[in-house]
């Protein structure tokens, strides 16, 4: 029963990770910074799966900002 139950967390939490992936507006970007960092000083802040999908979502952008050449306003980065 356990392992059934484990199992369909790890799916559960695969799906919502790549569901979510494509983190489109920089707010919610904002508020994943936000809520890491809450959980950093507080163990109950969040749960696992909300930090999982917010470290991804931290990452996606990380890598997106990487491969662009110009700022939200579209002037070239020094």
């Amino acid at each position: 029963m356990m392992t059934v139950i484990r199992t369909a967390l790890v799916v559960a939490t695969f799906a919502a990770i790549t569901s979510s992936a494509r983190a489109e507006d920089r707010s919610l970007l904002l508020g994943c910074k936000a809520m890491v960092e809450r959980a950093s000083r507080d163990a109950n802040a969040a749960s696992e799966v909300e930090l999982t999908r917010c470290r991804q979502v931290i990452r996606e952008w990380a890598l997106r900002d990487a491969r662009t050449n110009v700022d939200e306003e579209g002037r070239p980065l020094r």
